[in-house]
């Protein structure tokens, strides 16, 4: 049975030491209610709802899986994931970054993060049930005429209902251009839907009555492409403009998926037969709304990763130093036992250092993000805001790409660190393995957040977000110029900064004169600029640990973290490179034929 400990210390080491949450909410309008004293008390309460609830019912979850009724529809939960749910709304989770007028408690975006990422270490797959939620939360607060937000999101937020976003349909994925699902008018003010949308998280369960969700699909005058789009609010049970509800809805869950892993998240196939509907936004205007719910998914799907690479970390960590395995081969280190644990061990320092590298980087990444998230959302000054949406829009392939990728090599690690105890199921580990697959799919795979990373934030948009961001790598090495103990790791970061926006103008040289150059480039350019920002990260952590009050161990163990991540992680930024300055030619120069 693997274990899991909320990682406070970081937590509050992140936000306070590093980012300086605190500071900037105090000036935030609307986030002044969240002190150090009212945060320190969330976490506290999150760390016992993820250690006490949710844990305990990962693995239970993931051998139990979700159970589908054909002959009513239906799908059951595993054993403890409702009662799990009714506790979560119980506590006023759900509502706890929600605005205090749909009946939320308004906290920071970057609050309710740290709460999802200790969800996401105890039980990835009760986590999905909420997200979603919170996903079309988003949509509605955004796009909803008043009614629907009356109507809608407030039993969205209070955990009454939960949400989904249907999007994806058999014939086409990313594509979304190539969707057929229809939408007819019906003369008094409602559509009718139909269509199949399938890999619909959420779609249903045994947790709440009725589940709202939010479906693309096409008028029938719509032009053809992604510019004809809609978005829909389908409930399972029809919900009028005065919030009664009616009769069951047109609409069910044909079957569910049967996957690698998140087991005890339903994955259903979801068929609409004239189901009755209502327009979210405009018309053919549909795929802002999508881009809302999906970039808050993004974001959130980054959390995973994260929550995934801290619980392996964990484990492997404690396996480590418990495990007794050969001795050191500079002598026995203890020497009255018959062996070394397996940590004395070069390799396993590699594997656990790698982990803790991209677990304690990887947070301050996200947590970054979400700090930039809500200063869009609520500072008084409208520059603030353009630049902080622009640095939030740049960051969230980052933050999805890299650490989703990461949580595969890292619940690897944690693997062989198990040995052949990693394979086996009572340990944990290779459920993490499995769990950390799909991270990389949902919500756009990799090579989507590449693309939107390069063809869309950097190129389409001129880097405005890369601007910002190389300017703040700038600063804080001009900062520390003159710093002796900061010297290891400013002259590297300013460097591996330099050399990231070279590339940047590099690509888009030689893209004028073959566009395929962007697609070539851009996965490693993603991870290019990931390595590059924990980097900054890591250096930030040693100057906020050595201007802190913590303990020498504290500080010392921030310090040989950031080495070797300089020393053995950050190199990786210049293999990136070259495989960027390779070009387009040895990926597009062989015919397809060819291939075999």
């Amino acid at each position: 049975m693997s274990r899991y400990t909320a990682p406070l210390a970081d937590l509050r080491f992140a936000l306070y030491d590093v980012l300086e949450v605190d500071k900037t909410y105090q000036r935030l309008p609307g986030c002044e209610a969240a002190t150090r004293d009212v945060v320190d008390a969330v976490l506290e309460e999150a760390a016992k709802f993820a250690e006490q609830v949710l844990a305990p019912l990962n693995q239970s979850g993931d051998v139990e899986g979700c159970t589908y009724d054909a002959a009513t529809h239906s799908v059951r939960t595993p054993t403890g994931f409702k009662e799990a749910f009714a506790q979560y709304v119980d506590g006023g989770w759900i509502g706890l970054t929600a605005k205090e007028a749909f009946g939320g408690q308004g906290l920071p975006e970057g609050i309710g993060a740290a709460l999802k990422e200790m969800i996401d270490s105890a039980n990835l797959s009760w986590g999905n049930y909420p997200m979603l939620s919170h996903g079309a939360s988003s949509a509605l607060e955004h796009h909803g005429e008043d009614w629907q937000r009356e109507v809608f999101l407030k039993p969205l937020v209070s955990g009454q209902w939960t949400g989904t976003m249907c999007l994806t349909e058999p014939h086409c994925g990313t594509d979304l251009g190539l969707l057929k699902t229809r939408a007819e008018p019906a003369g008094d003010g409602s559509y009718r839907i139909s269509g199949t949308k399938i890999f619909i998280t959420a779609g249903e369960h045994d947790f709440v009555d009725n589940i709202l969700h939010l479906v693309l699909a096409r008028l029938p005058d719509a032009p053809a492409g992604v510019k004809g789009i809609s978005l829909f609010l389908v409930p399972k049970f029809k919900v009028g403009r005065d919030g009664a509800v009616g009769a069951r809805n047109a609409l069910a869950c044909g079957s569910i998926e049967h996957k690698m892993g998140i087991h005890g998240s339903v994955t259903c196939v979801m068929n609409f037969d004239g189901a009755e509907g209502w327009l979210v936004g405009q018309p053919n205007k549909g795929l802002a709304a999508m881009f809302t719910m999906m970039n808050t998914a993004r974001l959130a799907v980054g959390l995973q990763g994260l929550g995934l690479i801290e619980r392996a970390w964990q484990n492997a960590l404690a396996y480590a130093r418990d495990r007794l395995q050969m001795r050191a081969l500079s002598g026995a280190k203890f020497p009255d036992k018959p062996a070394d644990p397996l940590i004395v061990h070069p390799d396993i320092r590699r594997m656990l250092l790698t982990q803790k590298a991209f677990a304690e980087g990887g947070r301050l990444l996200a947590q970054y993000a979400y700090l930039h998230e809500d200063i869009a959302k609520h500072s008084a000054d409208a520059a603030e805001r353009e630049r902080a949406e622009a640095l939030v829009s740049f960051l969230t392939p980052i933050v999805k790409g890299l650490l989703t990728e990461a949580a595969i090599e890292c619940t690897y690690h944690a693997q062989q660190v198990f040995g052949g105890h990693g394979y086996i199921a009572e340990h944990g580990m290779e459920q993490f393995a499995r769990d950390a697959r799909i991270t990389t799919l949902y919500e756009g795979t990799t090579q989507i957040q590449a693309n939107d990373l390069l063809g869309r934030k950097v190129m389409q948009l001129q880097g405005v977000g890369l601007k910002h961001f190389l300017a703040e790598i700038g600063a804080f090495c001009t900062q520390h110029a003159g710093n002796a103990a900061m010297a290891e790791f400013i002259i590297p970061l300013g460097a591996a900064a330099t050399e990231w926006g070279e590339l940047t103008q590099d690509i888009g040289r030689r893209a004028a004169a073959n566009p395929e150059e962007i697609g070539a480039a851009a996965y490693d350019y993603l991870f290019h600029a990931g390595y590059v920002a924990l980097a900054w990260f890591w250096a930030r952590s040693v100057a906020a640990a050595d201007a802190s009050a913590h303990p020498a161990a504290f500080k010392e163990a921030k310090r040989h973290t950031a080495r070797f991540f300089f020393a053995r992680l950050l190199p990786r930024a210049r293999m990136h490179a070259a495989a960027i300055r390779a070009g387009a030619d040895s990926l597009m120069a062989m015919p397809d034929a060819q291939f075999g």
